[in-house]
């Protein structure tokens, strides 16, 4: 008897999360969400400038992200994952929904895109190493870009954003396992294509 009441006691129980402190200091001080964009701000931008290719829209996806995180920290529940930053992946969330969202407006709404101008190599630089590296950085990408969406952002998320499987699949509404198989499917598909 006594040890199911501690049992219970310990389910109970919510691990800290980390940005646990900062998220009560915005909600009675929305001048205090300065903190948690220093903190996350570089992460976003990030991500979105992976999915978009494009630093002008990843701009204004992370200048989204965060409006959206603001105008919606009284309705953010904590959960107890024990991922570290329940606020870090529930900020994600937000940023994968405002990709989907850019994309579909984008299909409704095509828009011929300016090439951005090439780097102009230094004369210290061989021409032929910038071909080459510029050739398979083109074919990786290609073979990202060809990914359905979901591996495509889950590469990045673990990659590039350095996430656990469990942050990832919480984003993604996954479980951890399911994520790895994710990754590692999409792995795959890369190396295939690279050859």
């Amino acid at each position: 008897m006594f040890g199911r009441g501690r049992e219970e006691a310990s389910e109970r129980l919510i691990p800290f999360d980390v940005d646990r402190p900062a998220v009560e200091s915005a909600r009675h001080d929305p001048g205090a969400f300065e903190t948690l964009y220093r903190k996350y701000v570089a992460q976003v931008y990030s991500f979105a400038l992976y999915e978009t290719r494009d630093r002008h829209a990843a701009e204004d996806l992370t200048e989204q992200v965060f409006l959206s995180a603001l105008r919606a920290l009284p309705r953010f529940e904590e959960r107890s994952d024990g991922a570290g930053s329940t606020f870090r992946v529930w900020l994600f969330r937000i940023a994968r929904n405002a990709l989907a969202n850019e994309r579909r407006r984008a299909r409704r709404h095509p828009q011929a895109p300016l090439d951005a101008a090439s780097a102009i190599p230094g004369p210290w630089a061989d021409p032929a190493d910038e071909v080459a590296a510029s050739d398979l950085a083109a074919r990786a990408w290609k073979a990202i870009d060809g990914l359905p969406d979901e591996r495509r952002q889950v590469l990045v998320l673990r990659f590039v954003e350095e996430m656990s499987a469990r942050e990832i699949g919480r984003i993604m509404g996954r479980s951890e396992g399911a994520v790895r198989v994710l990754v590692h499917r999409a792995l795959r598909s890369v190396a295939r294509d690279l050859g």
